[in-house]
């Protein structure tokens, strides 16, 4: 694994992967989207991979880009536009009522 990736491995809050490649960030955001931002970065890592081998330097500046547009997205969007997570690309276009939650709950619960 990448240096570079090994360090941020044990990192859980979106702000120290935000202040470790010294991004600035809007808190209003983060705090709103922290997950889904964290998500997105994974998303955007899959697609461009840091090898192994690849210096620090240019590792850490690619996670920085990654990381950065993953905020960037959440800037004039929101979790729900993003459909970053399973639960928002399948609910598109669809709206959930209070009892459909209700009976949903109801039907769990009688089963455990």
């Amino acid at each position: 694994m990448n240096p570079v990736l090994q360090r941020i491995q044990g990192f859980s809050a979106a702000e120290e992967f935000l202040d470790f490649f010294a991004i600035d960030y809007l808190p209003s955001v983060v705090h709103v989207n922290r997950l889904h931002i964290l998500k997105r970065f994974n998303q955007y890592l899959g697609r461009t991979p840091i090898p192994d081998d690849m210096d620090e330097t240019t590792a850490w500046d690619t996670c920085k880009t990654l990381l950065k547009q993953a905020h960037d997205d959440f800037v004039g969007s929101s979790a729900a536009e993003e459909k970053v997570f399973k639960v928002f690309q399948e609910q598109e276009g669809k709206s959930i009522s209070l009892d459909s939650i209700k009976v949903s709950l109801s039907t769990r619960t009688q089963r455990t």
